[in-house]
């Protein structure tokens, strides 16, 4: 029987389009694939390197699957972030990945970049081996470290994908840390999860790519199933596709177990 280790994927992407210079895997739960693009953009900035390509990839199995039931989160209706009666997660499986280049590199080679990473932020709050800390500190933590990196002031995100997986645990924590951070001000909101599921190691990635096709096209996404809010908080998500709004910054969070938490901004 085959089995393959968590760098399997990019051991055999390097060899695919001849990457040889830096080549390593970053395995951090469903906090991996953001945690991949920080890591090339901070070798990026210190010289390390003038591009990279980052990303990850997920794939649904047995093991998968009866993880996440033993953890009693998996929810067998379309999940419902930020809903007062969800009831967990739908997983997904994928694969995303992004070049991001340097200044210098683009000058060489002339390639027109789609947005820019303006900042980015990680935090590992520790409070539990799965769960988020009630607080959302590491939450909290990754965004505004995150924001005050770009040097952005918090009215100017204009949208937040948001983790959203659709737990008791995590909306409650996440939301509580928007909160937090943006006060009465608070940008946009919503999950992509319910039209992906939850792509866990890849889900950084994946919601890179739909937090910069919001820059790109002038949408903001909707967050599906929602009809009721979470009564500790005071904000509700986005329930309807936005077209032709302004939006040109946006905040990705991606939190993964033991709170680990990162949040990436991408702007115009």
């Amino acid at each position: 029987i085959d089995s393959y280790d968590c760098a399997d994927s990019t051991e055999k992407i390097a060899g695919l389009l001849g990457i040889h210079d830096f080549v390593t895997t970053i395995s951090t739960a469903c906090s991996s694939a953001a945690n991949a693009i920080m890591l090339g953009a901070r070798m990026i900035r210190s010289k390390r390197l003038d591009r990279a390509l980052v990303g990850g990839c997920e794939s649904l199995t047995k093991f998968h699957l009866n993880g996440f039931n033993a953890l009693k989160i998996l929810d067998k209706e379309p999940s419902k972030p930020f809903d007062q009666k969800r009831a967990g997660i739908n997983l997904g499986e994928g694969a995303a990945y992004l070049v991001i280049e340097s200044e210098d590199s683009l000058a060489m080679t002339g390639n027109v970049p789609l947005c820019e990473l303006a900042g980015w932020g990680n935090a590992c709050e520790a409070f539990h081996q799965t769960a988020s800390s009630p607080d959302g500190i590491g939450a909290f933590l990754a965004m505004n470290n995150a924001l005050e990196m770009s040097g952005l002031k918090a009215d100017e995100i204009d949208y937040i994908n948001a983790h959203g997986t659709g737990t008791d645990n995590n909306d409650l924590s996440e939301g509580r840390a928007i909160e937090r951070l943006f006060g009465t001000r608070i940008p946009m909101v919503s999950s992509t999860k319910p039209f992906t599921g939850h792509t866990t190691s890849a889900a950084g990635s994946t919601e890179a790519i739909l937090s910069i096709f919001c820059l790109q096209h002038q949408v903001i996404w909707p967050n599906l199933n929602f009809t009721e809010r979470i009564s500790e908080l005071n904000f509700s998500p986005v329930q309807k596709l936005l077209t032709g709004v302004p939006v040109g910054a946006v905040m990705s969070n991606s939190f993964g177990f033991g709170g680990n938490d990162t949040s990436l901004i991408f702007k115009k």
